[in-house]
């Protein structure tokens, strides 16, 4: 063919793209399937928010108390969004410098173009959307550390500035393209950027903050484990959004991302289950939902890197680590983190990051590294060290400022009353 019907052809093409207003080959950086796919992701991980992580954390407190969490759930949602708007989300993946943060150069969405980004195949403002989802349901995590006793305005000023001091840095050092990205660090959907972040920072508030009053003598059941049920089990089917989104298109990364995140669930719960039948000759149903969020958190790093035989190994593991690290903080250290945020996601999502280069070959659908074995679990060990020391770091200093203004917690008079008719004016349940 020659240069001139080249060219011509070329022309015609142009022609009719102005024609309609449709801009040149879209089509061949812009994948409809991947988009209709994220799309629905994104709605997926904010359903694990709202209302799955609500209900799950609301039915683990007592009665007086569940409208404070699904509050505090609501209100972060609301608030992280505007936040990850004007500057949240041009830190975390906007251009930076020295690979520690990036700028404010989309703060407010500017720049933001329905063109992909670099290597993607969806819009930009989907992927802002997308990743917003995370932005919200990283610092809902930490709620579960402090339920029943928290000042509601200190919560929101700390959720705040936490998510551009913390959350930002760390989201822009492992997926904008910061300097632990440069070393080859794996999180696909959040193991050290949602719950090592979390989770390290759920610990430090509780032991800032302190213990419940009724703490560990006179602890009160969960006063609704059904809907602890039912919250772990909108936040199942949310997963699926969290982790085979995270594949950014609707491809064979996602599908078998969506296989290991279901087997590593279900594995963990029977497991967890088992322990509580051999140890206490009972399984619970609330046993059973934590251990399959115990799963869940420990495969969302791995999610990219093993096949289902290293989910199963996944897991299992997830369920014997995190039921011990839950035994050890509550009841060996005493430590109040009302429900065990570290000893699930912070030690769940530790475990993953650190278990996926070992399994990353090991079995059919494995997909293999591309570094030898131990110097990715290097690469993966220092990834996950210098985001837990920074998450330390941030949420100790955000508590002590925001201590000499506010109060962390309310009255020993309002705790007792319980946060629903003494922070919100409000009750769930009339007698």
């Amino acid at each position: 063919m020659g240069f001139k019907s080249i060219a011509a052809r070329f022309g015609v093409l142009s022609l009719l793209c102005a024609v309609f207003s449709v801009p040149a080959f879209a089509d061949s950086v812009t994948s409809s399937g991947d988009t209709a796919w994220i799309l629905t992701a994104t709605a997926l991980v904010l359903f694990m928010t709202l209302p799955g992580l609500a209900l799950f954390y609301g039915g683990l407190v007592q009665a007086k108390n569940l409208l404070s969490v699904l509050m505090q759930c609501m209100a972060i949602a609301a608030l992280m969004s505007l936040v990850w708007l004007i500057c949240g989300y041009s830190l975390a993946f906007g251009p930076g410098e020295g690979g520690i943060i990036g700028g404010f150069a989309k703060s407010f969405a500017a720049g933001v173009t329905a063109a992909p980004l670099d290597g993607q195949s969806i819009p930009e403002p989907l992927f802002m959307m997308f990743q917003m989802t995370f932005a919200i349901i990283t610092p809902a995590l930490i709620v579960g550390a402090f339920v029943e006793r928290v000042n509601f305005g200190a919560m929101l000023v700390f959720c705040a500035l936490w998510l551009l001091l913390c959350y930002a840095p760390a989201a822009h050092w492992v997926w904008g393209g910061g300097w632990l990205a440069g070393m080859g660090v794996i999180d696909f959907a959040g193991g050290i950027v949602v719950h090592t972040t979390a989770g390290v920072s759920a610990l430090v508030f509780a032991l800032i903050i302190g213990k419940r009053a009724h703490f560990p003598k006179d602890m009160h059941p969960p006063h609704s484990p059904g809907f602890v049920m039912l919250g772990a089990a909108m936040l199942w089917v949310g997963w699926f959004g969290f982790n085979a989104g995270s594949a950014l298109g609707a491809n064979g990364d996602a599908a078998r991302a969506m296989l290991v995140t279901h087997t590593s669930a279900a594995t963990a719960s029977l497991v967890w289950m088992g322990i509580e039948w051999v140890s206490f000759r009972k399984p619970t149903l609330v046993g059973i939902a934590t251990g399959m969020v115990a799963g869940l958190a420990t495969i969302t790093p791995a999610a990219g890197s093993v096949g289902p035989a290293g989910a199963i190994v996944i897991g299992a593991a997830s369920a014997f680590v995190c039921y011990g690290a839950v035994v050890l903080i509550r009841q060996k250290l005493q430590i109040d983190d009302s429900l065990d945020v570290f000893a699930v996601h912070g030690v769940g999502g530790i475990l993953g990051s650190l278990a996926l280069p070992f399994l990353a070959a090991f079995g059919p659908l494995a997909p293999g590294l591309s570094k030898p074995v131990f110097v990715q679990f290097g690469v993966q060990l220092l990834g996950v060290t210098v985001v837990a020391l920074l998450s330390a770091a941030v949420t100790a200093g955000l508590l002590y400022a925001i201590r000499t203004v506010i109060p962390l917690r309310v009255s020993p008079e309002d705790e007792e009353a319980g946060l629903d008719s003494a922070t919100h004016g409000e009750s769930a349940y009339h007698q």
